[in-house]
C-alpha cells in the first residue's frame, strides 16, 4: 500500500527536483478572472527560475502580460510521481529578447543542440516567446496514496 507524502523542502532542494522534471501545467488568469491551465514543457534555468516556450498569440502568454501572478504544477514523468506546485511572477520575453533564454531553455531540457545557429534562426523565424516564472513560493513535494492512517 503506498502512503501519501507532502515533503516541504527549502528551495535549493526544490530546485534539484525540478531540473530533471518537465511536464507540466501553468495555470494563468483569463480577462474574466477564471483559470487557464495549459499543459506544456518546462525546465529551469541557470538563474532558478522555472522557463516554458511559447508563442505570443496563446492564451498564456496573453494572461501573463496582462496577470503575471500563475501556477505551475510540475510532475513526474510516472503517473503516480511526485509533483510540487510552485506560485511565481510571469515575466514575458519576446523576440529579440527572448533568444538567449530560449537557448537556455533547450539546453535544459534537452542539452546542446547540434546547430546552434539553425536554432536561433527556426526560434526568430517562429517568433517565439518565453516566459520565465520568478519563483515566490512552493508547496510540499507530494506523492499521491493512501493517508497514514490507513497504513
Amino acid at each position: 500500500m503506498a502512503i501519501a507524502r507532502a515533503d516541504r523542502v527549502d528551495r535549493e532542494a526544490l530546485l534539484e527536483f525540478l531540473r530533471p522534471r518537465h511536464r507540466g501545467v501553468l495555470v494563468t488568469t483569463r480577462a474574466d478572472g477564471r483559470p487557464q491551465m495549459s499543459p506544456l514543457t518546462c525546465g529551469v534555468d541557470a538563474e532558478g527560475r522555472i522557463v516554458v516556450s511559447t508563442y505570443p498569440e496563446r492564451a498564456k502568454t496573453r494572461n501573463a502580460r496582462r496577470d503575471p501572478k500563475v501556477s505551475i504544477c510540475v510532475l513526474s514523468d510516472e503517473w503516480n510521481g511526485p509533483y510540487v506546485q510552485v506560485d511565481g511572477r510571469a515575466e514575458v520575453l519576446d523576440m529579440p529578447e527572448a533568444l538567449d533564454g530560449l537557448v537556455e531553455y533547450f539546453r535544459c531540457i534537452s542539452g546542446e543542440h547540434p546547430d546552434w545557429a539553425e536554432y536561433r534562426e527556426a526560434m526568430a523565424r517562429q517568433g517565439k516567446s518565453l516566459i520565465r516564472i520568478h519563483i515566490e513560493r512552493w508547496g510540499p513535494i507530494a506523492t499521491g496514496g493512501f493517508p497514514a492512517r490507513l497504513a
